[in-house]
Protein backbone atom coordinates (compact mmCIF):
# COMPACT_ATOMS: atom_id res chain seq x y z
CA UNK A 1 0.00 0.00 0.00
CA UNK A 2 1.35 3.60 -0.86
CA UNK A 3 3.18 5.23 2.12
CA UNK A 4 1.14 8.44 1.99
CA UNK A 5 -2.57 6.81 1.44
CA UNK A 6 -2.18 4.58 3.78
CA UNK A 7 -3.44 4.05 7.29
CA UNK A 8 -0.06 5.37 8.64
CA UNK A 9 -0.47 8.75 6.90
CA UNK A 10 2.42 11.39 6.86
CA UNK A 11 4.12 9.08 9.46
CA UNK A 12 4.51 6.12 7.29
CA UNK A 13 5.38 8.44 4.62
CA UNK A 14 8.20 10.33 6.68
CA UNK A 15 9.87 7.11 7.82
CA UNK A 16 9.50 5.52 4.25
CA UNK A 17 11.97 9.13 2.72
CA UNK A 18 14.13 8.99 5.36
CA UNK A 19 14.79 5.22 4.62
CA UNK A 20 14.92 6.11 1.00
CA UNK A 21 17.41 9.06 1.89
CA UNK A 22 19.66 7.11 3.60
CA UNK A 23 19.92 4.07 1.18
CA UNK A 24 21.02 6.13 -1.40
CA UNK A 25 23.28 8.40 0.70
CA UNK A 26 24.79 5.08 2.01
CA UNK A 27 25.41 3.53 -1.04
CA UNK A 28 27.44 6.97 -2.44
CA UNK A 29 29.71 7.22 0.67
CA UNK A 30 30.43 3.46 0.79
CA UNK A 31 31.97 3.90 -2.69
CA UNK A 32 29.57 1.48 -4.37
CA UNK A 33 27.60 4.20 -6.52
CA UNK A 34 30.77 5.90 -7.91
CA UNK A 35 30.66 9.64 -8.58
CA UNK A 36 28.83 9.90 -12.31
CA UNK A 37 27.06 7.02 -11.32
CA UNK A 38 23.20 7.23 -12.52
CA UNK A 39 20.61 6.79 -9.99
CA UNK A 40 17.47 4.53 -11.35
CA UNK A 41 14.96 6.68 -12.00
CA UNK A 42 11.95 7.71 -10.01
CA UNK A 43 9.52 5.52 -11.66
CA UNK A 44 11.93 2.24 -10.50
CA UNK A 45 12.74 3.75 -7.22
CA UNK A 46 8.70 4.38 -6.50
CA UNK A 47 8.67 0.52 -7.61
CA UNK A 48 11.24 -0.81 -5.30
CA UNK A 49 10.17 0.28 -2.07
CA UNK A 50 6.37 0.35 -2.85
CA UNK A 51 5.50 4.03 -2.85
CA UNK A 52 5.03 7.13 -4.97
CA UNK A 53 6.72 9.06 -6.93
CA UNK A 54 6.58 11.46 -4.57
CA UNK A 55 7.56 10.35 -1.88
CA UNK A 56 10.64 9.16 -4.03
CA UNK A 57 11.48 12.83 -5.74
CA UNK A 58 11.24 14.21 -2.06
CA UNK A 59 14.21 12.14 -1.12
CA UNK A 60 15.68 13.39 -4.60
CA UNK A 61 15.49 16.26 -4.10
CA UNK A 62 17.18 16.45 -0.21
CA UNK A 63 20.02 14.93 -1.54
CA UNK A 64 20.37 17.12 -4.58
CA UNK A 65 20.69 20.20 -1.73
CA UNK A 66 23.02 18.61 0.35
CA UNK A 67 25.24 17.94 -2.90
CA UNK A 68 25.56 14.06 -3.38
CA UNK A 69 23.37 13.92 -6.43
CA UNK A 70 23.02 16.04 -9.23
CA UNK A 71 19.55 16.04 -10.92
CA UNK A 72 19.65 16.50 -14.73
CA UNK A 73 16.19 17.45 -16.89
CA UNK A 74 15.12 14.37 -19.05
CA UNK A 75 18.57 12.70 -17.84
CA UNK A 76 18.06 11.64 -14.64
CA UNK A 77 20.17 12.02 -11.26
CA UNK A 78 24.00 11.45 -10.82
CA UNK A 79 25.84 10.57 -7.96
CA UNK A 80 27.87 13.88 -8.22
CA UNK A 81 32.16 14.60 -8.23
CA UNK A 82 33.22 14.90 -5.15
CA UNK A 83 33.96 18.53 -3.89
CA UNK A 84 36.99 18.93 -1.49
CA UNK A 85 37.39 22.25 0.76
CA UNK A 86 41.01 22.51 1.89
CA UNK A 87 42.37 26.06 3.79
CA UNK A 88 44.55 28.10 1.28
CA UNK A 89 47.52 28.13 4.05
CA UNK A 90 47.83 25.03 5.20
CA UNK A 91 49.26 21.92 3.92
CA UNK A 92 47.18 18.83 3.70
CA UNK A 93 47.67 15.12 3.21
CA UNK A 94 45.62 14.43 0.24
CA UNK A 95 44.66 11.37 1.29
CA UNK A 96 42.84 12.39 4.46
CA UNK A 97 41.12 15.21 2.08
CA UNK A 98 39.96 12.21 -0.07
CA UNK A 99 39.05 9.70 3.08
CA UNK A 100 37.18 12.90 4.50
CA UNK A 101 34.98 13.31 1.46
CA UNK A 102 33.74 8.96 2.08
CA UNK A 103 35.85 8.12 -0.96
CA UNK A 104 38.67 5.20 -1.14
CA UNK A 105 41.78 6.94 -1.63
CA UNK A 106 44.77 5.49 -4.05
CA UNK A 107 47.88 6.65 -5.41
CA UNK A 108 49.76 5.63 -8.60
CA UNK A 109 53.25 7.25 -9.36
CA UNK A 110 53.65 8.03 -13.04
CA UNK A 111 56.98 9.19 -13.69
CA UNK A 112 60.16 10.01 -11.64
CA UNK A 113 63.76 11.66 -12.35
CA UNK A 114 66.92 12.45 -10.82
CA UNK A 115 68.38 15.10 -13.25
CA UNK A 116 70.46 18.49 -12.72
CA UNK A 117 68.09 21.59 -12.57
CA UNK A 118 67.10 23.65 -15.15
CA UNK A 119 66.83 27.41 -15.49
CA UNK A 120 63.16 26.87 -14.65
CA UNK A 121 63.81 24.42 -11.98
CA UNK A 122 66.14 27.22 -10.32
CA UNK A 123 63.38 29.72 -10.56
CA UNK A 124 60.69 27.52 -8.81
CA UNK A 125 63.20 26.26 -6.10
CA UNK A 126 65.41 29.72 -5.91
CA UNK A 127 68.34 28.10 -6.73
CA UNK A 128 71.80 29.91 -7.21
CA UNK A 129 73.61 27.38 -9.82
CA UNK A 130 72.49 23.44 -10.93
CA UNK A 131 72.06 21.63 -8.74
CA UNK A 132 70.70 18.21 -8.36
CA UNK A 133 67.14 17.51 -8.30
CA UNK A 134 64.27 14.59 -8.60
CA UNK A 135 61.01 15.24 -10.50
CA UNK A 136 58.33 13.36 -9.74
CA UNK A 137 55.13 13.28 -11.31
CA UNK A 138 52.12 11.41 -9.95
CA UNK A 139 47.94 10.90 -9.57
CA UNK A 140 45.40 10.85 -6.53
CA UNK A 141 42.80 8.90 -6.91
CA UNK A 142 39.43 9.37 -4.73
CA UNK A 143 36.62 6.32 -5.41
CA UNK A 144 38.90 5.26 -8.34
CA UNK A 145 38.89 8.20 -10.10
CA UNK A 146 41.49 11.19 -10.68
CA UNK A 147 41.21 13.55 -7.77
CA UNK A 148 44.84 15.32 -8.03
CA UNK A 149 47.72 15.59 -10.47
CA UNK A 150 50.53 16.10 -8.41
CA UNK A 151 53.82 17.64 -10.04
CA UNK A 152 56.51 17.62 -7.82
CA UNK A 153 60.58 19.03 -7.93
CA UNK A 154 62.74 18.27 -5.06
CA UNK A 155 66.19 20.13 -4.45
CA UNK A 156 68.62 16.59 -3.39
CA UNK A 157 70.89 19.74 -2.38
CA UNK A 158 68.50 19.69 0.60
CA UNK A 159 66.71 16.27 1.36
CA UNK A 160 69.81 14.12 -0.19
CA UNK A 161 67.29 10.60 1.07
CA UNK A 162 64.82 12.09 -1.47
CA UNK A 163 67.04 10.66 -4.03
CA UNK A 164 67.09 7.54 -3.31
CA UNK A 165 63.16 6.93 -2.10
CA UNK A 166 60.71 4.86 -4.54
CA UNK A 167 57.98 6.98 -3.81
CA UNK A 168 55.88 3.74 -5.51
CA UNK A 169 53.80 3.05 -2.23
CA UNK A 170 53.95 6.88 -0.52
CA UNK A 171 53.57 9.99 -2.08
CA UNK A 172 56.24 12.54 -1.63
CA UNK A 173 54.37 14.92 0.03
CA UNK A 174 53.55 13.09 3.38
CA UNK A 175 57.02 11.35 3.24
CA UNK A 176 58.84 14.86 2.98
CA UNK A 177 56.06 16.17 5.91
CA UNK A 178 57.03 13.12 7.89
CA UNK A 179 60.89 13.44 7.44
CA UNK A 180 62.28 17.44 6.94
CA UNK A 181 60.53 19.99 9.26
CA UNK A 182 59.86 22.77 7.56
CA UNK A 183 59.69 26.63 8.54
CA UNK A 184 57.84 28.64 6.14
CA UNK A 185 55.42 27.65 3.22
CA UNK A 186 54.89 30.12 -0.06
CA UNK A 187 51.59 29.52 -1.85
CA UNK A 188 50.22 30.39 -5.26
CA UNK A 189 46.62 30.02 -6.66
CA UNK A 190 45.35 30.58 -9.99
CA UNK A 191 43.07 29.04 -13.16
CA UNK A 192 44.32 27.59 -15.64
CA UNK A 193 43.14 25.27 -19.01
CA UNK A 194 43.98 22.10 -18.93
CA UNK A 195 47.02 20.98 -21.34
CA UNK A 196 47.09 17.47 -23.72
CA UNK A 197 49.11 16.03 -20.58
CA UNK A 198 46.93 17.12 -17.85
CA UNK A 199 43.84 16.62 -19.22
CA UNK A 200 45.26 12.79 -19.83
CA UNK A 201 45.99 12.17 -16.50
CA UNK A 202 42.83 14.13 -14.69
CA UNK A 203 40.29 12.67 -17.69
CA UNK A 204 39.34 15.56 -18.67
CA UNK A 205 39.01 17.37 -22.07
CA UNK A 206 42.11 19.72 -23.51
CA UNK A 207 41.11 23.15 -22.20
CA UNK A 208 38.85 21.96 -18.90
CA UNK A 209 39.45 24.44 -16.45
CA UNK A 210 41.67 23.70 -13.40
CA UNK A 211 42.15 25.18 -10.17
CA UNK A 212 46.45 25.05 -9.58
CA UNK A 213 47.88 25.55 -5.98
CA UNK A 214 51.56 26.15 -6.23
CA UNK A 215 53.69 25.68 -3.20
CA UNK A 216 57.37 26.30 -2.33
CA UNK A 217 58.57 25.01 1.28
CA UNK A 218 61.41 26.22 3.07
CA UNK A 219 63.64 24.66 5.62
CA UNK A 220 66.87 24.94 7.01
CA UNK A 221 67.61 28.41 4.62
CA UNK A 222 66.83 26.77 1.67
CA UNK A 223 63.49 25.41 -0.72
CA UNK A 224 63.02 21.98 -0.24
CA UNK A 225 60.78 21.48 -2.45
CA UNK A 226 58.02 23.24 -5.31
CA UNK A 227 54.45 21.67 -6.00
CA UNK A 228 52.00 21.45 -8.43
CA UNK A 229 48.48 20.48 -7.54
CA UNK A 230 45.98 20.57 -10.19
CA UNK A 231 42.13 19.87 -9.26
CA UNK A 232 39.67 20.07 -12.03
CA UNK A 233 38.12 23.21 -11.38
CA UNK A 234 34.56 21.91 -10.82
CA UNK A 235 35.58 19.64 -8.10
CA UNK A 236 37.56 21.30 -5.35
CA UNK A 237 37.31 24.70 -3.64
CA UNK A 238 39.61 26.33 -1.21
CA UNK A 239 38.64 28.56 2.13
CA UNK A 240 40.73 30.80 4.22
CA UNK A 241 39.69 31.58 7.41
CA UNK A 242 41.24 34.92 8.59
CA UNK A 243 40.74 37.24 11.45
CA UNK A 244 41.53 41.11 11.69
CA UNK A 245 44.99 41.91 12.03
CA UNK A 246 45.48 43.88 15.55
CA UNK A 247 45.71 47.83 15.91
CA UNK A 248 49.29 49.39 16.14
Amino acid sequence: MDAQTGPAGPTGDLSLHQRILGDIEARILSGEWQPGFRIPFEIDLAEQYKCSRMTVNKALTQLAKTGLIERRRKSGSYVTQPRAQSAVLEIRDIKLEVQSLGLAYDYRLTAKSRRRSTADDRLRLDLDGATPILDVSCIHLAGNRPFCAEQRLINLAAVPDAGTESFEQEAPGPWLLNRVPWSAAEHTIRAVAADEVIASALGISVGTACLTVERRTWSNGAYITHVRLIYPGERHALIANFTPSQPK
